[in-house]
């Protein structure tokens, strides 16, 4: 099974004499099967692909890859079956902590990506072994971690809304990544959220607006605790709190396979934001370049940079 080019290279540790942050991130770990297409099919079509690839994947997955490659030290807990000791085993060889991934009688969860000639793609998910995380799973994983630690979640696990409650109680920060937006993220309390990174289409979902303004305004009219970050892609991004708002135009860049942006873009804004204590305008710029460094090569986990890499590609 291929897993693509991720072999562990340097990583930037937290320098000597600072105080590391505990990164948990409660996410899956996918098999992705990713088709290059023509065109993304539409109903009642029928099209050849010039290719196959199985590559790591999941939103959790990358993300944490993307924590770690930026500098962060980082837990990842999730569920895998017996077909997915691989990609537990890519995690570990990147420095990653997986005591907490569990092997459970369940296939990995899969997803079939459809990539086409402008680096475009759909995604259509199979959940499997992710959604066997239960509440019991989730008491013990969080028993290990507690106050000014940081949980960072997406919508591909189940149980996220008691993981949400249970992190919050004992005092820890939460980053909720709202993917795939659905009726389990309106059971969530984002009163008990950090930060909340989502694109424009969770925002129009979530909000009912059409304006990346109008977007912002209606979350932090609800939650005003708030810390919000809009992605827009090839828009830039913004960032929002109370009255202030930063925004990053997005790095220009060809790109060849756009799967995996957005946890690039999360990974590293949250360990440069949160965990570094970088503010808020430089985590969205070193964000945007890791970004724009990740769709220039294809594959999701295997396209995320370096944080070596990115520092390098902004000077230039």
């Amino acid at each position: 099974m291929m897993f693509g080019l991720l072999q562990a290279e340097p990583v930037s540790d937290t320098k000597k004499g600072e105080k590391a942050v505990k990164i948990l991130n409660f996410g899956s770990l996918n098999q992705d099967y990713v088709y290059r297409v023509p065109h993304i099919v539409v109903e009642g079509e029928t099209i050849s692909s010039f290719s196959l690839d199985v590559r790591p994947g999941g939103k959790g997955l990358n993300q944490s890859v993307a924590l770690r490659k930026a500098g962060a030290e980082v837990y990842h807990a999730g569920m895998i079956g017996e077909d997915g000791l691989g990609l537990k085993k890519l995690c570990s060889d990147l420095g990653i902590n997986t005591d907490f991934i569990m092997t459970g009688s369940v296939r990995t969860g899969n997803a079939l990506i459809q990539v086409d000639d402008s680096g475009k793609n759909s995604i259509v998910l199979y959940p499997g072994a992710n959604s066997e995380i239960t509440e019991r799973m989730a008491d013990h994983v969080l028993s290990h971690f507690g106050p000014e630690d940081l949980i960072i979640l997406q919508n591909e696990v189940s149980n996220i809304a008691y993981i949400i409650e249970r992190a919050y109680e004992k005092g820890m920060k939460v980053v909720l990544n709202p993917s795939p937006y659905n009726a389990i993220i309106e059971q969530c309390s984002l009163d008990h959220v950090s930060l909340l990174i989502l694109n424009e289409v969770e925002g129009e979902q979530i909000t009912g607006m059409h304006t990346p303004e109008e977007m912002i305004e209606k979350i932090l009219g609800r939650y005003p605790d708030l810390e919000v970050v809009l992605t827009l892609g090839e828009q830039g991004a913004w960032y929002a709190k109370c009255e202030s708002r930063v925004y990053q135009p997005a790095i220009k860049t060809t790109a060849k396979d756009t799967t995996g942006a957005g946890d690039t873009f999360t990974g590293y804004f949250v360990y440069n934001y949160m965990g570094k204590g970088l503010d808020c305008r430089e985590s969205l710029k070193i964000s945007s370049a890791a970004a724009a460094i990740a769709v220039g090569k294809e594959g999701a986990a295997p396209s995320i940079p370096f944080y070596e890499d990115v520092i390098k590609f902004l000077k230039e």
